[in-house]
């Protein structure tokens, strides 16, 4: 079988071969992310043909009837929050990919939950391209104390990596970062496409054949997705994200795929001086500091998996000074608002065509969840009129181009969520009382409306 070496180009951003450089990736249309890397291809020479290899027993399709089956066990972490994303906790052999802007966290969560593994009595090794033992001890310093279970290594040659965790046989791994790894063979530089590639499918086969649960950190663009090959999020079991603001203290720990859970379930965390500590009342802690009596402010709930979250919207209606009114959204969907606010013009013939509007959802989180459409209708009524919404009011439903108010999913949990925090009134879509236990609206008064002008006269 005759070697050869040939060149190809890779496209950064999403992977794509080309035997030839491009200004422009036909893929995903992206300028200048071609780069040159040499492959070697094996083949038979000119003229020859391929010989049939035997088939093995150990690559012979079985029935699935004769697949024995026992019940995975799952590992908690030690932290709630990180195994309700995860689905319960750690499933033995998976192999996890974090993602996260820099200074968001990740290397944080990774060390406690090594931490409290080890403490637990799993054997933890954790590997760092990016920082020497003494900064890595550093830190775990201001975490807490570490058991001898939890072993460091400095080291971004991916045939030492693997030699040592064959050798060492730990039971789970963390990989900080995947984009500092780099094999010898592979004649690109280290975060390359290439490099990327053949260092997740080395750890893919290392978790999958030893049994070992492996994390991995990986760098995101500035778009928010994790830098690299878009085939790393479909090699890996687990795909979570860290999202917040860096400056604020809040974290959001979102699971974007999971073969074994729930891909709808969030973590709530709080970043302080001793790290990252779990809120266990998400509702509470985002409607800390809400205005008392201020018009434009309403509070919704939105529901991330199985739970209910209260949150509260903050809108600014006025009039322009400029020829074309501005308009701006944090947390939430710009072309909804700009939609919600047509409707409100149409529907209802509010004139807020030449008013600027800033829709601001508190708390710093991303909700994009149509259950919200109706608080934000009367949040941006209420700055307009400048009339205040009573706080202890509830507000949720989906609003439709002709004005109607639809039916949300699990309007029942909503309505107890808000009776658990001492809200007095929820205004919620008419169609969604047909379905509700009449026990869970004893104690709070339920609303419901079939149009945003019923909603509207509330106010």
């Amino acid at each position: 079988m005759a070697k050869k070496i040939t060149t190809v180009f890779f496209c950064q951003e999403c992977g794509h071969e080309s035997s030839k450089w491009m200004g422009q990736c036909p893929a995903c249309k992206k300028w200048n992310t071609f780069v040159e890397e040499k492959v070697s291809v094996t083949g038979s020479g000119m003229g020859g043909s391929a010989k049939t290899t035997p088939m093995r027993e150990a690559v012979k399709p079985v029935e699935i009837g004769a697949i024995s089956m026992k019940e995975e066990e799952r590992v908690s972490t030690g932290i709630v929050e990180l195994d309700r994303v995860l689905g319960g906790g750690i499933m033995q052999g998976s192999l996890i990919l974090v993602g996260g802007d820099p200074g968001i966290g990740k290397s944080t969560l990774l060390l406690q939950t090594c931490r409290l593994l080890a403490n637990a009595g799993h054997k933890v090794l954790y590997i760092s391209g990016e920082e020497s033992l003494k900064q890595i001890k550093l830190r775990a310093m201001r975490i807490g104390d570490f058991q001898d279970n939890m072993l460091l290594l400095c080291e971004t040659n991916l045939a030492v990596v693997e030699e040592t965790i064959r050798h060492s046989e730990p039971e789970v791994v963390i990989i900080d970062s995947i984009q500092t790894m780099y094999q010898e063979s592979v004649a690109s530089a280290p975060g390359s496409v290439s490099q990327v590639r053949e260092a997740t499918n080395v750890f893919l086969q290392l978790a999958k054949g030893m049994g070992i649960s492996i994390f991995i950190v990986g760098h995101v663009t500035k778009e928010g997705t994790v830098a690299g090959p878009r085939v790393l999020e479909h090699m890996v079991d687990t795909v979570l994200y860290f999202e917040g603001d860096r400056y604020a203290s809040y974290r959001i720990l979102r699971g974007v795929k999971n073969r074994f859970g729930s891909t709808n379930e969030i973590g709530v965390f709080e970043m302080r001086k001793e790290g990252l500590v779990e809120v266990e009342n998400p509702s509470e802690y985002m409607l800390s500091g809400k205005p008392v009596g201020a018009s434009g402010s309403v509070v919704v709930c939105s529901v991330e998996g199985t739970r209910p979250i209260l949150i509260e919207i903050q809108a600014l209606v006025s009039r322009t000074n400029f020829g074309i009114p501005r308009r701006q959204t944090t947390g939430t969907d710009f072309n909804r608002v700009n939609l919600l606010m047509a409707v409100l013009e149409k529907r209802l013939g509010l004139q807020i065509g030449d008013c600027d509007a800033y829709v601001n959802i508190a708390g710093g989180m991303k909700i994009s969840e149509p259950a919200i459409d109706l608080g934000l209708i009367m949040a941006i009524v209420s700055s307009f009129k400048n009339r205040a919404v009573d706080e202890k009011t509830l507000v949720f439903g989906e609003v439709g181009l002709s004005g109607e108010v639809r039916a949300v999913n699990m309007a029942q949990q909503r309505v107890q969520e808000a009776k658990k925090l001492g809200y007095e009134t929820v205004v919620m879509p008419r169609v969604n009382l047909e379905g509700m236990d009449s026990g869970c609206m004893d104690g709070i008064k339920v609303v419901g409306v079939g149009g945003i002008g019923e909603a509207i006269e509330l106010i």
